[in-house]
């Protein structure tokens, strides 16, 4: 069995003001999503990076989606060339700023 997510952020961060939304990001969003085995943790991890970048949100979230991926296995080389290729369909401007969150991460 694969390592089960566990996320606590909604409910620290926004419990007694939105315990709706903190339920569903953290029991649902993370709790059930995150936990689907029809997908492998790196694929998924790959997938929330790009689909950030794609939208360019390139703050605080994805930088946290590029650690937890490269904390799931995701290799520098892997996240590099995920970048590249979203780049053709998302817009270069925002790889540029996922590969600047991206070269802070790795070189942590």
């Amino acid at each position: 069995m694969a390592e089960k997510i566990v996320q606590t952020a909604g409910r620290d961060a926004l419990g007694e003001f939105a315990p709706e939304f903190a339920h569903y990001n953290d029991d649902v969003l993370f709790g059930e999503n995150w936990n689907n085995q029809d997908i492998d943790l790196k694929t998924r991890c790959l997938l929330t990076v790009v689909t950030l970048m794609a939208q360019g949100l390139t703050g605080t979230p994805l930088k946290f989606h590029i650690i937890n991926a490269k904390n799931h296995g995701v290799t520098r080389k892997e996240m590099a060339a995920a970048i590249t290729h979203a780049a053709f369909y998302a817009g270069w401007p925002k790889a540029w700023d996922t590969f600047n969150l991206a070269k802070d991460v790795y070189s942590e």
